[in-house]
């Protein structure tokens, strides 16, 4: 099997944000870094050249698959703030409908800036995130 692709890298998350050349993203991010820390209370970690993250898992499928992952984080994309805090598992429909203008892919929340959005709200679906996936996978703290 082949290994992920994104992995851990020794990149500093400070570093990676203070270069996001976007005035509005880099801002975005730092809030995002903030609040993360603040919700998990785990330090962040760069995983790969873009995704900032915060806490990983070991998974193993039945098929044999198996790695480590970040439990949540985000990227400052140029389209849009990638947020990595949904597993895909559970129904966040009531905390997205809450939420404010986003789109969804399987295990990722886009958010074009973050005045888009109740900052109250994104807190909340990293802890329900966070909560979910630690019903499947154990969560190691970084």
């Amino acid at each position: 099997m082949a290994d992920n692709k994104t992995q851990v890298t020794n990149q500093s998350a400070d570093d990676f944000i203070a270069a996001v050349e976007h005035p509005t993203r880099r801002a975005d991010a730092a809030v995002l870094d903030k609040m993360f820390r603040d919700v998990t209370g785990w330090q962040p970690q760069m995983w790969g050249p873009t995704i900032i993250g915060y806490g990983q898992y070991h998974y193993a499928y039945e098929s044999g698959r198996s790695g480590d992952f970040l439990a949540t984080g985000f990227s400052p994309r140029k389209a849009s703030l990638s947020l990595y805090i949904m597993p895909g598992y559970a129904d966040f429909q009531p905390i997205l409908d809450r939420l404010g203008k986003h789109k969804l892919g399987k295990s990722c929340l886009y958010i074009n800036k973050l005045t888009d959005v109740d900052l109250d709200v994104v807190a909340e679906i990293i802890r329900a995130g966070i909560d979910d996936l630690g019903k499947r996978w154990p969560v190691t703290p970084t």
